[in-house]
């Protein structure tokens, strides 16, 4: 549905007030728990004793946190989402990992850290400087009064938290020519943590980005439809350069391509990752659905999606997904997005599982700006 121009008003007003403050900047990572000092997960043994394994859940989420005047009253609601996590952290039931998208006000900021996670590590900031894959022109003109003013007046939102060790980090924010609309008021991209899960023989490498948007962006579909595909451009670029294929990798956010099978073909020419929804969707995957899917496609009614990379020493697939803050009694919606976790089953060698204590190892991506 076409915005209309109050909306867009807004939207830009919005920009102008963050540039004048200066004050929504991204909230300083947090990563400083040890892999020592880590709870080790629950450990199986098959049978014959030749293969180990153990689960990791990962929740994506789009907390829904604008600022004013795109949004207001959020204040109460963001809390309410990092007390419920925290409250889920002290029975154990809380995900491993959860990856956040529109991180941008200060109460989505306090939110996040008051969910209690040990490791946190944030997206690209606002002054992180935009890597794109062209200088090519999109389709059409720039307009400022749908924000493509040439700044960028906050960060990407993003933010992976994790109950584990996250032993390095990196992150790159999308190129200037690969945004359309008021998604270029923000520095969209896409953040990697590499996560040490005590016991694993294996680092994990887990993605989260929020790509951008179509009727909310104000900008001609022909126009945003380019961007998004520039974003997936990068991001497969980027996913290239930091991931070793042997590694298990897990990449989720808010893709914005809902309904759009363009955006899913363009999408998918630069991506070999299986996607969570595909293989669950197939009752011999032996994957359980706890949430409600409509059709043969229920990737193409969501913007929040998983894909997974298996490795080779350390095997990962999901055994079970479910929604979260959905409004179900115990579950509040407190955005307008729910959440989506998804359960993953690591397995490997049994003689490989690695004995406690941190691993050594040397930083292999590049400083993150």
């Amino acid at each position: 549905m076409k915005a209309s121009a109050p909306y867009l008003l807004r939207r830009l007003m919005l920009g102008a007030t963050l540039l004048a403050s200066g004050c929504n900047t991204m909230a300083p990572p947090r990563a400083e728990v040890a892999c020592s000092s880590t709870l080790p997960p629950g450990i199986a043994l098959s049978a014959d004793g030749q293969t180990a394994s153990t689960n990791l859940s990962v929740l994506t989420f789009n907390i829904e946190g604008l600022s004013w005047p795109a949004r207001s009253g959020r204040g109460p609601s963001l809390a309410k989402i990092g007390a419920h996590l925290a409250a889920m952290r002290s029975v154990g039931s809380a995900p491993d990992v959860v990856l956040f998208q529109e991180m941008f006000s200060d109460a989505a900021k306090r939110a996040v850290l008051a969910s209690g996670y040990p490791a946190i590590a944030s997206g690209p900031h606002r002054t992180t400087r935009a890597r794109g894959s062209t200088r090519e022109k999109l389709p059409g003109r720039s307009s400022l009064k749908r924000g493509e003013i040439g700044i960028h007046a906050f960060g990407s939102g993003l933010a992976i938290a994790s109950r584990y060790a996250i032993v390095d980090t990196d992150r790159r924010a999308y190129g200037r020519k690969s945004c359309a609309g008021f998604d270029c008021l923000s520095n969209k991209g896409i953040a990697l943590a590499r996560i040490e899960v005590p016991g694993v023989p294996s680092l994990i490498d887990v993605y989260d980005t929020h790509m951008n948007s179509r009727g909310a962006s104000g900008a001609p579909a022909a126009r945003n439809l380019a961007a998004h595909d520039r974003q997936a451009l990068e991001a497969s670029e980027f996913i290239d350069r930091t991931h070793d294929d042997a590694t298990p990798l897990i990449f989720g956010g808010d893709f914005n391509m809902r309904h759009s099978e363009e955006r899913w073909g363009n999408f998918s020419r630069y991506q070999s990752l299986a996607l969570v929804h595909r293989v669950c969707v197939d009752p011999a995957s032996g994957c359980e659905v706890r949430m409600s899917w409509d059709g043969d496609e229920p990737w193409m009614d969501t913007q929040d999606l998983q894909f997974f990379w298996p490795g080779d020493g350390v095997r990962i697939r999901p055994v079970r997904v479910e929604a979260l803050f959905d409004g179900r009694p115990g579950s509040p919606q407190l955005s307008d997005h729910d959440g989506f976790l998804v359960t993953y089953e690591l397995r490997w060698k049994a003689s490989e599982t690695r004995v406690p204590g941190c691993r050594v190892m040397p930083s292999t991506l590049a400083p993150a700006r």
